[in-house]
């Protein structure tokens, strides 16, 4: 799963807390396994391998567009 910035349309922008709490997530599913030790957290987007399935990847992505309720249910300890 990959999730940028770049394609998301002009003027988007993730907040700095935003991005903040997705790096703290991604690093809590590599420490439990949910995803391959390879993830990326950089300033432009997030990468995830092994992620169990497309819903959950879009589940977790939901965050990049500021929503993070998603992102909350998805990694309850994280948020």
């Amino acid at each position: 799963m990959k999730a940028d910035t770049l394609t998301a349309g002009s003027g988007h922008v993730v907040a700095d807390t935003v991005s903040e709490a997705i790096r703290d997530v991604i690093s809590r599913l590599v420490q439990s396994h949910e995803v391959d030790l390879d993830a990326y957290t950089g300033p432009v987007y997030f990468m995830m391998h092994g992620v169990r399935s497309e819903e959950r990847a879009r589940e977790l992505a939901a965050a990049l567009y500021g929503n993070l309720e998603p992102l909350a249910r998805a990694v309850p300890a994280a948020l």
